[in-house]
């Protein structure tokens, strides 16, 4: 009896996930950690792909340790790479979950440009024009994910 022939070749999906301290400090090495996790991946640093990535994880950590942030609670950044095959690199899922349920933002679809002059309420915006596909989902433990996600091409 013959072994049946592979018909796919084998996936190996890539996850990283860490927890960061809720303050600006740890946005930013949320986005450094993040950017140099993508390197290892073969995501180069300053490749288009790296510079959506790091705009996006940018905004999404941003926006957790000002309007998710819970005293005494991290967020969690995660990030998975689901390789492509000989026309795309594959996927990067970027989600950013933090433990404030009462406080969500605003779906794809739902967001209201800021009035002239403002000086926030961007980054969404930000994450919209960047990713091929974003979400804001629930989370369990009580919480939110917001998950953006980038075709990466060659």
């Amino acid at each position: 009896m013959e072994a049946p022939a592979k018909t796919q070749p084998d996936v190996t999906v890539r996850v990283f996930r860490r927890q960061f301290s809720s303050n600006p400090r740890g946005a930013r090495l949320a986005r450094r950690i993040g950017l140099y996790q993508l390197h290892t991946w073969g995501i180069p640093y300053l490749s288009d792909a790296s510079e959506s990535a790091a705009l996006i994880i940018g905004e999404l950590t941003a926006n957790a340790v000002t309007h998710g942030r819970v005293p005494g609670r991290d967020f969690e950044l995660r990030l998975t790479h689901t390789p492509g095959d000989r026309e795309s690199l594959g996927v990067l899922r970027i989600e950013v979950s933090d433990t404030r349920t009462e406080c969500r933002p605003p779906g794809p679809g739902e967001i209201a440009a800021p009035a002239d002059g403002d000086d926030s309420g961007r980054g969404l915006l930000i994450v919209d024009a960047l990713a091929d596909r974003w979400a804001v989902v629930d989370r369990e433990p009580p919480g939110k994910t917001v998950r953006a996600e980038l075709d990466l091409l060659y």
